[in-house]
C-alpha cells in the first residue's frame, strides 16, 4: 500500500467515524420533535391555557386576548421568530472562529434543559410553557444550523443523499423507540400510580434527558475545521454576515431559487408536524393513546421512507423525488379534510401516508442544498437553510392559528395548508439544480 492509498484510508476511516457520531445528534433531537412537538405538548399547552381562559375561551397574555386553542400555534410562531434573531449570530460565530461544536453543545443543552423543565408545566401555567416551548424550538433551530454545516465537509458528493437520509432514518428510529415507552407510561399511568397530567409531563420531561444524553456522542466524534483568522467578531458581525451571504446568494440566483421554494414547501411540512395533534385531539376527537399510536407509525414508515426516497433519488435524482412527495403531501392534506371524526383507522391510514413523504421529503431537501453551497460558506448558507427549515417557517402556524381564531374550525385551518406545498411544487420544479450546481463551485453528480 503506498503513502497515498494509506492517506486516504485514514481520511475516510476518519469521515465515516464522523459520520456515524453525526447521526446521533438526529437520534438526540429528533424525540424533541416527536415526542415534545408533535404528540404532547399541543394538547396539554392547549388544555393548561383552557383552564386558565375566562368565560369567551381567551387568555391574555401581556394583555392580548388570545382564543386558547390559538396559543401552542401562535408560541410556535413566536419561537422561530426568536430563532430568526439567534441564528445569524451563530452562523457567523461558526464560519469566522470554526468552532461549530461548543455552539452546537451550547444550543441543545440549553433546549435540553428547556424541554425538561416542561416536568413543571401543570395547573394553569400556560404562560410558563408557551415561554419553555419559545426557549426549546429556538434552541433546536439553531443547533440545526451547526449541526446540518457539517454535512458537506464529513460526506463527499455522492454520498450526500445516503448520509442526509441516515441521519433522518436515525431520527425517526429514536422518536420511535421514546414513543413506545412513552406509550407504556401515558396508557399505563393509573398502574403507575400518576395521574394523566403527571404521565405526560414526565413524557415531555424525558425528551429532555434524551435530548443531552444523546448529544454527547456526536460531540466526542465530530471535530472543528481550522479556518483563517479574522479580525472583525464573530458575534458582532452576526446581522452584517447575513446581510453578506444574502448579497452573496445574489451571485448565486439558482440557490436562491431553490431556498425560495423549500421555504414555502418546508412552512407547510412544518405546520403538519407541529399541529396534527392538535387536529387529532380537537377536531376528530381522538383520545391520546390514539395519537400516540399514529405518530408511532409515522415514526415507522419515516425511517423506511427516508431510506426509501433516498434509493429512489439514486434512480430518479433528488429533484424529481421532492417533487413527487410534494404531490402525496398535498393529497394527504386534502383527504385530511374530509377526515371523519372518530375514525382512528382512517387517521391511521393518513398517519401511514405521512410517514412514507416526511423523512424523504426533508432529508433530500438537506442534501440537495448542500450541494448549491460554495466551499468555506457552509454554517452561513445554512443558516439561511436553517431560517427557511424552521426560522421563517413561522407562516404556517400564524396562518392556521388565526384561521381558527376567526372561523373556529380546525378543518378550515388544515385546508388552508394545500398553497403551501402547491407553490413549493410549482417554484421547485422551476430550478435547474445541474446549473445550479455548477454554478456554485461544486462537481454535478451523476443523478441530482
Amino acid at each position: 500500500m503506498t503513502a497515498g492509498t494509506a492517506d486516504r484510508t485514514d481520511g475516510t476511516d476518519e469521515r465515516r467515524r464522523e459520520q456515524r457520531g453525526w447521526y446521533f445528534y438526529d437520534f438526540a433531537c429528533s424525540v424533541y420533535s416527536t415526542s415534545v412537538l408533535t404528540v404532547f405538548l399541543g394538547p396539554y399547552l392547549t388544555s393548561v391555557a383552557e383552564a386558565a381562559a375566562d368565560g369567551d375561551g381567551f387568555v391574555h397574555p401581556l394583555g392580548i386576548p388570545v382564543r386558547a386553542g390559538s396559543l401552542f400555534a401562535y408560541a410556535v410562531s413566536v419561537s422561530v421568530v426568536v430563532a430568526v434573531l439567534v441564528m445569524p449570530l451563530a452562523g457567523a460565530a461558526a464560519d469566522r472562529t470554526g468552532r461549530k461544536k461548543p455552539l452546537l453543545a451550547l444550543a441543545a443543552y440549553l433546549g435540553a434543559a428547556a424541554t425538561t423543565g416542561m416536568f413543571l408545566l401543570d395547573g394553569d401555567r400556560y404562560l410558563l410553557g408557551a415561554f419553555l416551548l419559545i426557549v426549546a424550538n429556538a434552541s433546536l433551530s439553531v443547533s440545526m444550523v451547526l449541526y446540518n454545516a457539517y454535512l458537506p465537509q464529513i460526506a463527499e458528493p455522492d454520498e450526500r443523499d445516503a448520509v442526509s437520509s441516515r441521519g433522518w432514518a436515525f431520527g425517526y428510529t429514536s422518536g420511535a423507540l421514546v414513543l413506545v415507552l412513552n406509550l407504556v407510561v401515558y396508557s399505563g399511568h393509573e398502574s403507575f400510580g400518576l395521574s394523566e397530567g403527571e404521565a405526560v409531563r414526565i413524557c415531555l420531561a424525558s425528551a429532555g434527558l434524551w435530548w443531552g444524553a444523546f448529544t454527547l456522542i456526536p460531540l466526542r466524534r465530530l471535530r472543528d475545521r481550522r479556518v483563517a483568522p479574522s479580525g472583525e467578531g464573530a458575534v458582532g458581525s452576526g446581522w452584517r454576515q447575513l446581510t453578506a451571504t444574502l448579497r452573496d446568494m445574489r451571485r448565486h440566483p439558482l440557490t436562491l431559487s431553490f431556498l425560495l421554494a423549500y421555504l414555502i414547501y418546508n412552512d407547510g411540512v412544518q405546520t403538519v408536524i407541529s399541529q396534527a395533534s392538535i387536529y387529532g385531539s380537537k377536531e376528530l376527537g381522538l383520545d391520546q393513546t390514539t395519537l400516540i399510536i399514529a405518530v408511532l407509525l409515522v415514526q415507522v414508515l419515516a425511517v423506511a421512507g427516508a431510506l426509501g426516497m433516498g434509493r429512489l433519488a439514486r434512480t430518479y435524482g433528488a429533484q424529481r423525488t421532492i417533487l413527487g412527495s410534494l404531490a402525496v403531501w398535498t393529497l394527504i392534506l386534502a383527504a385530511g379534510y374530509f377526515l371523519p371524526a372518530h375514525a382512528p383507522v382512517w387517521f391511521f391510514a393518513l398517519a401511514a401516508a405521512i410517514g412514507l413523504v416526511l423523512g424523504g421529503s426533508q432529508a433530500l431537501s438537506r442534501s440537495l442544498f448542500s450541494h448549491l453551497v460554495p466551499r468555506g460558506k457552509e454554517a452561513e448558507y445554512f443558516s439561511a437553510y436553517e431560517m427557511s427549515d424552521r426560522g421563517l417557517s413561522w407562516l404556517g402556524p400564524l396562518v392556521f392559528g388565526l384561521a381558527y381564531q376567526m372561523s373556529g374550525s380546525y378543518r378550515d385551518a388544515i385546508i388552508s395548508l394545500v398553497i403551501f406545498f402547491a407553490l413549493g411544487f410549482v417554484l421547485l420544479a422551476r430550478v435547474p439544480v445541474r446549473r445550479a450546481v455548477a454554478a456554485a463551485g461544486n462537481p454535478v453528480p451523476e443523478r441530482i
